[in-house]
């Protein structure tokens, strides 16, 4: 069962310190330069203006930078606060006018967000508090246009064993974790679901998606013990380019802390 609208928004200002954090810094500048990739510079740089539904979209992470390039973003989330957070944060960065907002279960979202009408779907917060993926999937893609693409994202299960053992220095605990699919947030203090890219690969397949693509977000970061070196402007500067060097070459998707699949609805 996900957590409570208000558990999220009473964890409001601790998910935006982790924001702020290296981890979640990387954590967005990762996922927005694998996305340019398939979508291009956006209207800022020359490109077509996307019109995109951002599920579980929260404070607005994913949807600030997406407006910021131009494109047209309406988050669906069922937490109050978070969303008037974005909205909030949306009018500071000067495009609250390319921000919408809507309260919603996002697998039940209202009528007018179920036509086929949406250029790009992002569900990057949502796979880790469900047990079965497809559902959520099937409900991600109905918005979605033909040809249209999808980024999904997810905690990544392998991560887990090599967290405990080179963070917690507790081989015990990552030879158990090997068997398990469950986790915690620490921010949010609730029970996690773990999935694999490996698993939700075929779901996204077997729903009609074409062209996937498996990228790694933090790779090497959230195994860097050393909190004053990863508080370094330097040496965060060289993570960060090492981290973009390796999204997408194997084997560090597979290792890394969260996967994303980007990938197409079938037209």
């Amino acid at each position: 069962m996900p957590p409570s609208a208000g558990k999220f928004d009473a964890a409001l200002e601790a998910w935006q310190r982790w924001q702020d954090s290296p981890g979640g810094r990387l954590r967005y500048t990762l996922a927005e330069a694998n996305l340019v990739r398939h979508t291009g510079p956006g209207p800022h740089g020359g490109g077509p203006a996307l019109r995109v539904l951002d599920l579980a979209g929260a404070d607005g992470g994913d949807a600030l930078w997406l407006a910021r390039r131009g494109h047209h973003v309406t988050i669906a989330d069922f937490a109050p606060a978070m969303l008037a957070r974005a909205r909030e944060r949306a009018r500071a960065a000067g495009v609250g006018h390319l921000l919408a907002t809507v309260e919603a279960d996002v697998l039940e979202l209202p009528e007018e967000l179920t036509a086929p009408a949406f250029d790009l779907v992002v569900c990057h917060n949502l796979l880790q508090y469900l047990d079965e993926t497809a559902p959520a999937l099937r409900a991600a893609l109905a918005p979605l246009r033909p040809g249209g693409l999808i980024s999904v994202m997810a905690f990544n299960r392998h991560s887990g064993p090599l967290d405990l053992v080179v963070r917690a220095h507790d081989p015990a605990a990552a030879l158990a974790a090997l068997g398990t699919r469950h986790g915690r947030t620490r921010t949010f203090d609730t029970e996690m679901t773990l999935h694999t890219a490996e698993e939700v690969r075929p779901v996204l397949t077997s729903l009609g998606c074409t062209g996937v693509r498996h990228y790694g977000i933090r790779a090497f970061c959230d195994f860097v013990t050393d909190e004053e070196r990863r508080n370094d402007p330097d040496f965060f500067a060289d993570l960060e380019r090492l981290e973009l060097a390796v999204t997408d070459r194997p084997p560090y998707p597979h290792l890394a802390r969260i996967f994303q699949l980007v990938a197409r609805k079938a037209t």
